[in-house]
């Protein structure tokens, strides 16, 4: 845990964060509203032998007491997913609706892609991209087995993307750009997390998160919303990516509740100062709501 010695200075309560950082993390999946209700995956589940508990934040969330809920039929048939709870975070952010057309730039595997289309009720378009091929089938075999018809993969580096693709979609209505980042909030269920983490690699990673975040921005319509999310903590690849974006002047962060517990972004760390609209955004603490640890913007395209 070194390596997260360098946060306590803008993490409140420490130490309740160190310990929830090295407890096992619960076990969450999220109802495909597509397939199935709420009521009728906690039937099934329960006819398994499975505990089921609610998350108020989202009744989509929910907690069972299997370390294995793809295991179950429910998640064979596609009536549910498997995905961390504040991975949830992100998607519902974005609020998608029905018709829209929607760019997930960093799709791979597909559970924040499959929330958006629910969400959409599978109406619209979904664009889901990744550069990395090799992960395109595990976002396709999750949008089959989850039901998802709107959704269009695509591979390609988001920092170049175009609408080329779509002749008849001038810009997009809502992105988002859960990006590439350190990852050090999964070190609850990812023991390795912590290899390599620090300042500098995350000073590495914060330019091409810069970028595709950019791109986001261009390719959305004016009054679009943009998410920038990552499951990281450190401010390199958080606020001062997003402060960046602000800088370029074609943006305006948007205040949000999801109703779970969280902490205001930053406006200052080390020598470096950000906007103060920067408390707009939100950081959620694996201490706060038993989960893993992320960090979210919500933001305008104003130009």
């Amino acid at each position: 845990m070194d390596a997260l010695s360098r946060y306590e200075p803008i993490i409140e309560d420490f130490d309740a964060f160190l310990d929830a950082c090295e407890r096992h993390l619960p076990t969450t999946v999220r109802v495909n509203s597509i397939k199935a209700t709420r009521d009728r995956v906690v039937d099934a589940l329960e006819a398994e032998g499975v505990d089921v508990y609610g998350r108020d934040w989202n009744s989509d969330v929910l907690g069972v007491a299997t370390g294995k809920p793809g295991n179950t039929w429910p998640y064979v048939h596609g009536w549910i997913h498997g995905q961390e709870e504040v991975s949830a975070v992100p998607p519902a952010i974005l609020d998608p609706q029905p018709g829209e057309v929607v760019w997930d730039s960093c799709a791979a595997p597909g559970g924040k892609t499959t929330q958006i289309a629910a969400e959409m009720n599978d109406e619209g378009l979904v664009v889901a991209n990744d550069d990395n091929l090799g992960r395109l089938s595990a976002l396709r075999g999750n949008c089959d087995r989850l039901g998802i018809t709107c959704a269009a993969v695509t591979n390609t580096d988001a920092r170049r993307a175009t609408l080329d693709a779509f002749p008849n979609v001038d810009a997009f209505d809502r992105a988002l750009v859960d990006a590439p980042c350190t990852c050090e909030g999964t070190v609850r269920k990812n023991a390795d997390a912590l290899d390599g983490a620090g300042a500098s690699a995350s000073r590495n990673l914060a330019a091409l998160q810069s970028d595709i975040l950019e791109r986001a921005i261009e390719l959305t319509r004016e009054g679009g919303t943009v998410v920038y999310s990552t499951c990281t903590f450190a401010p390199e690849e958080n606020e001062a990516v997003v402060d960046s974006a602000l800088s370029d002047g074609d943006c305006r962060l948007v205040e949000f509740d999801t109703g779970l517990e969280s902490s205001l972004g930053i406006t200052e760390w080390n020598d470096e100062t950000y906007d103060d609209s920067l408390t707009k955004t939100r950081r959620y603490y694996p201490h706060q709501n038993d989960t893993g640890g992320f960090f979210a913007a919500k933001l305008e395209v104003t130009a």
